[in-house]
């Protein structure tokens, strides 16, 4: 496999790049003048994804990918690290939902398929973006963990997600210290209701205290804005953490 020398020299990998935020994030990227990796279970969506950009093939690749797999995310990143020679950004993206239920009532495969993904699959990205960003030269890059409010604030019925995007705070907090001696800088990005991508009603959701209520959202541009923020700083400068929601959706106070 050859290196391709990218317009800027800024390489990104996106992992859950097939579709929602991932795919939008991924664009923006690539419109920014990034080139991208996107990764994902499904070689179908990747391919979509890169079609949707239109840009210079050279700047793209997609690389199915089992997040949750140790040896599919090594071989990821050396791909990665093969057809650019570095990698610059990982966007930690990839992520897994659970019909929200009581936790009396929570199957223990919706509870392992969630901290799978978003956990352990968080970790062995971060892992192998530390060993290729450690070792490249320049040496240094970024990490921009996805997490949500309910990393900091839960909603009703939703232990899975909750504890896995706990999980992702504290992941955020140590890479970001250890990180310091190896020039990367590790930031979180929690977004709030984002107006559903396939242009369809908002869902209404159960509050904290029973009743149902549809809640504001924004464009999903509000979202990749942010993204493409954290991701432009230099490296002597990190956004540890932004919260990116609609002004009237319940968050702060919430329950």
């Amino acid at each position: 496999m050859t290196t391709s020398t990218p317009v800027d020299g800024r390489i990104a990998l996106v992992t859950g790049g097939g579709s929602g935020l991932g795919r939008a994030s991924a664009l923006a990227l690539l419109d920014a003048g990034w080139s991208v990796v996107v990764a994902g279970r499904r070689k179908e969506a990747l391919e979509e994804t890169l079609t949707l950009a239109a840009t210079d093939p050279s700047r793209t690749l997609a690389v199915p990918t089992d997040i949750r797999n140790p040896d599919e995310v090594a071989a990821l990143f050396d791909t990665a690290r093969r057809r650019f020679g570095r990698v610059d950004l990982l966007f930690n993206n990839a992520g897994a939902a659970a019909p929200r239920r009581p936790i009396t009532d929570t199957p223990f495969d919706d509870w392992k398929r969630v901290m799978d993904t978003i956990v352990t699959g968080g970790f062995l990205c971060a892992r192998e973006a530390f060993r290729v960003m450690s070792t490249q030269s320049p040496a240094g890059g970024r990490i921009i963990n996805n997490g949500a409010p309910s990393a900091h604030v839960p909603r009703p019925n939703s232990v899975a997600y909750t504890a896995a995007k706990h999980a992702v705070l504290g992941l955020t907090r140590v890479l970001s210290l250890d990180g310091r001696g190896h020039g990367i800088a590790c930031g979180q990005i929690d977004v709030g209701n984002v107006a559903p991508l396939d242009g369809g009603p908002q869902p209404a959701a159960l509050q904290a205290d029973g009743t149902t209520a549809v809640e504001a959202v924004i464009p999903v541009e509000r979202f990749t804005e942010a993204v493409l923020l954290m991701a432009s700083m230099p490296l002597d400068t990190n956004i540890q953490s932004l919260t990116v929601l609609p002004t009237t959706m319940p968050f702060v106070g919430r329950g």
